[in-house]
């Protein structure tokens, strides 16, 4: 029998559960070599989710079917940790002879109860995994919603800083050569010239992206619909102050979101979303 092993850890599984891709080749070869099969090939996809199946190593194992009688995980989440995804590789392996054995659990199919184990399995891992995804998300949310009244210089949520701005020690802090460029925009906007027209002069004065591409009409529009630029930063549909410089007051940044919903034609698609001015905050009052 040909046995390909297949390995993989994502980044935050390592960290936390000690998935290293050494210790499961290691016992997997040796699980091989008792049950006599010879390990044709092995496929090692290292800080990839199994939630997707575009995994580099794993699309490389099921090309090269002709190599191997059966593929050999340590654990059947090792593969996918969606049943959908899994469902669709166990057909594809019984279209082409090949079988399945996860090791740890002791579980094959090439019999009819082992398929309906495995699928039971695979579904209770589908579970663990969206409960994961559920509470990572309500936690994301907890601190977004703190976020504003914390005594911290950081108040961000991990994310890439935009365009004008950068991260220092986790907080949001102001890039010098960037965000005068960002000034320019939302004041050639406002005095009356497109957002074409911006783009044009930007990338003929060799103005690009950090990135270094040219301004178009999607990621211009990005920069001029950020609150960020206003003092907000947006997570879903909280708003979050944060302490760096900001080109704009936010009634000029609501001014100018204004201006761009009344030039859309159609006025179903015209949403515009404001942020809170001073005074607005003198109205509570």
């Amino acid at each position: 029998m040909r046995a390909a092993i297949y390995v993989r850890v994502s980044t935050e599984e390592q960290a936390v559960e000690g998935y290293s891709v050494g210790a499961q080749k290691e016992l997997l070869q040796d699980y091989c070599l008792a049950e006599g099969w010879d390990v044709t090939a092995v496929y090692e996809d290292d800080g990839y989710s199994g939630r997707s199946d575009k995994r580099p190593a794993y699309r490389r194992m099921m090309a090269e079917m002709d190599l191997w009688d059966v593929v050999v995980v340590i654990k059947m989440d090792r593969i996918h940790r969606n049943s959908r995804n899994f469902m669709n590789m166990m057909d594809t392996l019984e279209k082409h002879g090949k079988m399945f054995v996860s090791s740890s659990e002791s579980l094959d199919t090439t019999n009819a109860l082992g398929r309906f184990v495995v699928d039971m399995i695979q579904r209770l891992a589908q579970l663990e995994s969206e409960q994961i995804g559920e509470r990572t998300y309500m936690g994301m949310r907890e601190k977004a919603e703190t976020l504003d009244s914390a005594d911290t210089g950081k108040r961000t949520m991990g994310f890439t800083p935009p365009f004008g701005y950068r991260l220092r020690d986790g907080a949001l802090v102001e890039d010098e050569d960037e965000l005068p460029i960002v000034r320019r925009m939302f004041e050639e906007y406002s005095e009356g010239r497109t957002v074409d027209q911006i783009c044009y002069s930007l990338n003929s004065e060799g103005i690009l992206t950090r990135r270094g591409n040219p301004w178009n009409k999607r990621n211009m529009a990005n920069i001029l619909h950020n609150p960020v630029y206003a003092g907000y930063m947006r997570w879903e549909d909280l708003l979050i102050r944060h302490r760096a410089t900001a080109p704009l007051t936010p009634g000029e940044f609501n001014d100018v979101q204004n201006r761009m919903a009344s030039k859309v034609r159609d006025p179903s698609k015209r949403t515009v979303h404001l942020i809170p001015t001073e005074d607005d905050f003198l109205d509570e009052f």
